[in-house]
């Protein structure tokens, strides 16, 4: 008798089914890792505003109202990946910064906050500990 070898139809639709749930859990989770990290380098260039407005605020006895300014004289960025940096300035003695992200892959995200107190939220509200900031 001859040994027949070669694979059978269903040992290789088994093998593609595998394969395609392996794929529909890595994705995801791939994905989601990968905007985590973006959104950690929005986070450092939040703080990174932060404390150029506070060593601005040191110098001139008041915030920065020009990101412009912050970018060529502190090394702030004016956009940092997938996010656009801005801000508003209250007063002498307040300010609000916001990293919003403008890709479509990171849209879903929300915005980032941080203010003159060093107080970070997210767009859903919630203070760090919690939320976008800890993750």
């Amino acid at each position: 008798m001859k040994s027949k070898r070669g694979i059978t139809l269903i040992e290789l639709l088994v093998v593609i089914v595998i394969v395609g749930i392996l794929a529909g859990i890595a994705i995801p989770v791939y994905t989601s890792y990968m905007q985590r990290g973006r959104r950690a380098d929005a986070k450092t260039a939040l703080e990174q505003l932060g404390a150029a407005q506070e060593m601005f605020r040191a110098e001139n006895g008041s915030y920065s109202t020009n990101l412009l300014q912050l970018v060529t004289s502190w090394g702030v960025p004016a956009t940092s990946g997938d996010y656009n940096l801005n801000f508003t300035v209250s007063n002498a003695n307040s300010f609000t910064a916001q990293a919003a992200p403008f890709t479509a892959r990171q849209l879903s995200d929300g915005n980032l906050f941080i203010n003159q107190n060093g107080q970070k939220w997210d767009s859903s509200g919630q203070f760090y500990p919690q939320g976008k900031w800890a993750k």
